[in-house]
């Protein structure tokens, strides 16, 4: 296998874009990548497209066509992805593959979903499943880990809350999250109940949003950016169904991320920053655990310490998270890896992690038998 760096990268703000198409979102930041690379668009040789929901809420599919066209990239494979919340992260896999592999040389990613439309109304994921069909939607799903994950080791709602609240306050530094005003405990604490423990401020947003990501295979990458950043490590696991499941661990976070260390030859104290899928406030607590960030059952206590914030020990989501940045579904992990270029690059303004090296991003999505379907771990490396 050849190693892959990223070249070129573009993000739109995360929130409402009531003016703009999926296809423009999407083209705005395939432009915008391409000319950062110093690419022309007939030197991209694939093209991967993720987007969740446009096939249920628009009736429209093979979409990464159009998008691609868009910034001139046309007469090449382009391939659409849908895999739930990880749908942008399996993409970038994909893209990974393709050029690590040795069969192209140039690989574009980009990630894009509106999910701010009028009469909208609730989104019908899962409504084909027997466990959804009896009750178990998101929110319920995420509120049963939570509890049991208060009941096995002691986290506390108020740690929970922690979590919403770190991350909002690392949104007010980042000019492109939906959600920057400050939130207290107290707020999040006595807010509209969705599945007790959680409240509203417990749970991501929707939102609109793309975001690309341009990757050349190593031995070129200096020819068009004189700083690339390496990939160290893509890996893209599913879940193990196993009955009973122990819903306060995610096997899934310490298989792929084991495998993720391995193949960088890193390991958790190297990290410098993470970003990951805190699409609940117990999501975040339970991926530190699973990561090995702190050990099983510590991540309230860990949120607590300080240790996950801007200035500590290991920040996580310092762009704000899917709880305050946003969470356009099929955007949403390409963003998080364009973060990690932006961060070890130096580049991330006011939310810059100082001196940061090494960057991991970690998504999961969609449920089966209280597990998950699918989770993807990224390592990236300066």
């Amino acid at each position: 296998m050849r190693d892959v760096d990223i070249i070129g990268v573009g993000l739109t703000s995360f929130g409402k874009h009531l003016d703009k198409s999926l296809v423009d979102l999407g083209g705005m930041v395939a432009i915008e990548a391409v000319k950062e690379a110093g690419i022309k668009p007939s030197e991209v040789n694939i093209g991967f497209f993720s987007n969740m929901l446009a096939g249920s809420i628009f009736t429209d599919f093979t979409i990464g066509e159009n998008v691609l066209w868009q910034a001139g990239i046309s007469r090449v494979p382009v391939f659409n992805i849908e895999n739930a919340c990880t749908s942008g992260s399996s993409a970038f896999n994909l893209g990974w593959m393709s050029v690590a592999s040795g069969a192209y040389d140039i690989a574009i990613v980009v990630g894009a979903e509106k999910l701010i439309v009028p009469n909208l109304g609730m989104m019908q994921a899962g409504k084909t499943e027997l466990d959804t069909l009896e009750g178990l939607v998101v929110p319920t799903a995420f509120a049963m880990r939570a509890n049991l994950h208060m009941k096995t080791y002691g986290t506390t709602k108020e740690q929970l809350a922690m979590v919403a609240v770190k991350n909002r306050r690392h949104a007010g530094l980042n000019p492109r999250a939906q959600f920057r005003k400050p939130i207290t405990i107290e707020e999040v604490l006595n807010g509209p109940t969705i599945a007790d423990p959680l409240t509203k401020l417990s749970c991501c947003p929707n939102a609109d949003g793309a975001a690309a990501i341009v990757l050349c295979v190593s031995d070129l990458s200096r020819r068009y950016n004189s700083r690339p950043v390496r990939v160290a490590a893509s890996v893209l696991q599913t879940g193990s169904y196993e009955n009973p499941c122990n819903l306060a661990v995610w096997d899934a976070d310490r298989r792929a991320s084991r495998i993720a260390y391995e193949k960088a030859g890193l390991g958790p104290k190297d990290l410098s920053v993470v970003e990951c899928h805190d699409a609940f406030t117990i999501s975040e607590i339970c991926h530190y655990e699973g990561l090995g960030l702190c050990p099983e059952g510590e991540g309230g206590r860990f949120i607590e310490s300080g240790a996950t914030t801007l200035g500590g020990k290991i920040p996580v989501n310092p762009s704000g998270g899917l709880l305050s940045k946003g969470h356009p579904i099929g955007a949403t992990s390409v963003a998080q890896i364009v973060e990690g270029y932006r961060q070890l690059r130096g580049e991330a303004g006011d939310y810059q992690v100082e001196g940061a090296k090494v960057f991991m991003a970690e998504c999961m999505g969609a449920d089966k038998a209280g597990d998950v379907k699918t989770c993807t771990v990224n390592i990236l490396k300066i």
